[in-house]
């Protein structure tokens, strides 16, 4: 069943606002804690930046600027765990996770 844009609105709209506003407040406890960027906020705020505009596909674009592009598998994991963005493409070290 295809919704309308207003009907999309009407059901959506409040919840995605909240979700704004846990990310601007994210945003500002990041910025006023002590320490330095890595790759992880550096990855955020590149995706926060896909979501202006008409462009379509703004789930698929948010998927892939966390993704790791790469095809050719690696020999072992460095980490044990995820870290939810990919620091390759961004030309700096690679950092772990907090914790590991």
């Amino acid at each position: 069943m295809n919704l309308t844009r207003q009907e999309v609105l009407d059901l959506y709209f409040l919840e995605a606002r909240h979700k704004l506003i846990e990310l601007a407040a994210f945003l500002d406890r990041v910025g006023r804690a002590p320490g330095q960027d890595d790759f992880r906020i550096i990855a955020f705020r590149q995706a926060v930046a896909e979501l202006s505009g008409p462009k379509p596909d703004h789930a698929k674009r948010m998927l892939m600027a966390f993704s790791d592009p790469t095809t050719e598998p690696i020999p072992a994991a460095p980490t044990k765990g995820a870290c939810g963005a990919w620091p390759g493409g961004l030309n700096r070290p690679a950092r772990k996770c907090a914790g590991e």
